[in-house]
């Protein structure tokens, strides 16, 4: 049989392929209003903000239940990643037991655990208050310190917690900064600052010392329950009419 020899098929033509249209760059979004750049507030409007807090709530009181500076002292080491309820429902029973320091170190870390257990870091935090009860005893006669540095040096204490207890417990006027008071300073523009001390540090230099009593108590309950993360309650705001924040809903 003759061999059939098959001829390739001609190769196509390659059709050249269309050049893609530039994509026309979409224009940037304008840039937030920084707050370091808004009209910086006036000793009077600073001054009427916080008349407008004591006129609406003359004493605020802390939210962390205790009967003594050292149960304060232990409630703000226990309330670090946690809520201020949370707190007082492992405390009520634990402080019924223990309130001193001594009382703390005869009920030990294991049976403490036991109360707290409900807290989280729990055991970090029973192991902290356990330490710093002895050292309480060993170093200042079973009482709280009545200075920042003398605080900070207790196990599980840090400079927030001096402030709650230095202003709490001992009348000091000390701006104590948790995650409310950093917002609410940065927020309305009262105190700008990229870390918890520089708005600490802005606020003491702007409220009048009249107001430096209870202003941290007055900035927290703002945040908490105002001044919110998420959704920010403008319309029901005391001072909405002076906010410097950008994005204000009135």
């Amino acid at each position: 049989m003759a061999k059939i020899t098959r001829k390739p098929a001609p190769r196509k033509a390659a059709v050249p392929k269309k050049k893609a249209k530039p994509v026309a760059a979409k224009p940037k979004a304008p840039a937030k209003k920084s707050l370091k750049a808004a009209r910086p507030w006036t000793p009077a409007e600073i001054h009427e903000v916080f008349s407008r807090f004591r006129k609406a709530n003359p004493e605020p009181k802390g939210e962390l239940e205790h009967v003594n500076p050292f149960t304060l002292l232990v409630a703000v080491v226990l309330s670090a990643q946690a809520t201020d309820a949370g707190v007082n429902k492992a405390t009520r029973a634990l402080f019924e037991v223990a309130d001193t320091p001594q009382k703390m170190l005869d009920l030990g870390e294991e049976r403490l655990r036991e109360y707290i257990k409900t807290i989280g870091l729990y055991r970090t935090k029973a192991k902290n208050v356990i330490a710093l009860s002895a050292k309480l005893l060993g170093e200042f006669g079973g009482q709280v310190p009545r200075t920042r540095a003398g605080i900070e040096s207790l196990p599980g204490a840090g400079r927030k917690t001096a402030n709650v207890v230095l202003n709490m417990a001992f009348g000091e006027h000390t701006m104590a900064v948790d995650t409310h008071v950093f917002r609410v300073g940065n927020r309305t523009g009262l105190a700008p600052g990229k870390t918890p001390l520089e708005v600490e540090l802005g606020l003491e230099r702007v409220i009048p010392a009249e107001f430096m009593l209870h202003a941290h108590h007055w900035l927290i309950l703002h945040g908490r329950y105002t001044c919110l993360a998420r959704k920010p309650r403008c319309d029901v705001c005391l001072i909405n009419d002076l906010c410097r924040w950008p994005e204000k809903t009135v």
